[in-house]
């Protein structure tokens, strides 16, 4: 079994917060819906309940086309989306120093 995520650990293992973890992890990249899908861990009936409201929202935004494959990324200008990256980067901050400090205890 693969080890969740921080952010999925703190919000819960649900498929859209596989989907937002997945986008925030791979915000440089730009991706088609199937392989957002497939790298979240989500099935496709799921993602597609969930990503009309990601478009209407614009947490994800359209970058550009290959062949039929349109490729989509995070919309890093969005407010929200910035929260949530800050938010990510908080409890990432979090866990990593609660981790160096039981290590530091352990070894000493």
């Amino acid at each position: 079994m693969e080890e969740k995520s921080t952010f999925v650990e703190y919000f819960g293992d649900y498929p859209l917060i596989r989907v937002l973890d997945f986008l925030i992890e791979s915000r440089d990249m730009d991706y088609s819906m199937t392989e957002i899908a497939t790298n979240a861990g989500v099935g496709w009936t799921a993602f597609s309940e969930i990503w009309p409201q990601l478009e209407r929202k614009e947490i994800v935004v359209f970058m550009r086309k290959i062949g039929n494959a349109k490729l989509y990324k995070l919309n890093s200008k969005n407010p929200w989306v910035k929260e949530l990256i800050r938010m990510d980067n908080i409890i990432t901050k979090l866990e990593t120093e609660k981790l160096l400090s039981e290590e530091h205890s352990v070894a000493h």
